[in-house]
């Protein structure tokens, strides 16, 4: 049986979050050998608005998102407009020799998202997985927000999306990460991005809750990120065939990410250059 590393990072700045899943990627080379495959579960804290990786930054309201507190970032993955809070994130971060990740990435996004709807329906959510095609997840401005947008193979639970995830597949190996909701009012990002006016704020308000859901609403409780976290380090290890080992950051991802979050991640040149 194949051992991953499982890191379990606690809240930090959206900034560091996607440092360190560049950083993981960066040493997962395949012959560099450095880091072996990866499963980490992680948290925001302050509340962060991330970006798909070609999203325009004029999505932002940035006097509004400062108000509140919150923090913006750019993902080096591709889609539209997470706002992270109340959540458990996952990321996957393997060399592009590992297994469960080669192939197309339609394949190895399905491979991980069994384990995702076994994670899912182990917190006792009655949610299924409909693969949709034609779905090319670009950034129309019509639709800033990703859990507007459906997607292939999408989590749902009584037909309203769950889990947002994208993956880059980089020369160093693959990265996909994502959003579970566990809890909160989901029409809090809609405080964060630019509309023409009050109406259209609130029409994207009202369309969202009816195409997106979190564990709470669906389940009618809460579920903790400790409990939620079980249930992704379960489900990975039986539907994938893995060991979870538990692992800390090597000293050279650490201080990578460091370098990481200076130069690119808290930095304009990154953050708003679309």
């Amino acid at each position: 049986m194949d051992t991953w590393r499982l890191l379990s990072t606690p809240p930090a700045r959206g900034a560091w979050n996607m440092a360190l899943d560049e950083s993981i990627l960066e040493h997962a080379q395949a012959g560099r050998g450095e880091s072996m495959a990866t499963l980490r579960l992680y948290a925001w804290n302050p509340a962060c608005l991330s970006l798909g990786h070609a999203q325009p930054f004029a999505d932002v309201d940035m006097a509004r998102l400062k108000e509140r507190g919150w923090e913006v970032v750019r993902r080096a993955t591709g889609g539209r407009a997470i706002l992270h809070t109340d959540e458990i994130t996952y990321s996957v971060i393997a060399p592009n020799d590992e297994p469960r990740v080669a192939g197309t990435v339609l394949e190895s996004y399905n491979r991980l998202a069994q384990a995702l709807l076994l994670a899912v329906q182990q917190l006792d959510l009655p949610v299924e997985m409909k693969e949709l095609a034609g779905h090319t997840g670009s950034v129309t401005k019509a639709n800033p927000v990703c859990f507007e947008v459906p997607s292939t193979y999408e989590i749902t639970v009584n037909g309203k999306k769950l889990i947002g995830s994208a993956q880059a597949r980089k020369k160093e190996g693959v990265l996909q990460h994502g959003s579970l909701p566990l809890t909160g009012d989901l029409t809090r990002i809609c405080q964060a991005l630019f509309f023409e006016n009050e109406a259209a704020r609130e029409e994207a308000s009202k369309r969202l809750l009816a195409r997106a859901a979190t564990v709470e609403s669906a389940l009618g409780r809460e579920v903790s990120w400790e409990m939620a976290a079980g249930a992704f380090i379960h489900a990975f290890e039986a539907q994938l065939g893995l060991s979870l080992k538990k692992g800390e950051l090597s000293e050279s991802e650490s201080k990578r990410t460091d370098e990481l979050v200076k130069t690119k991640y808290d930095h304009p040149s990154w953050t708003e250059r679309v």
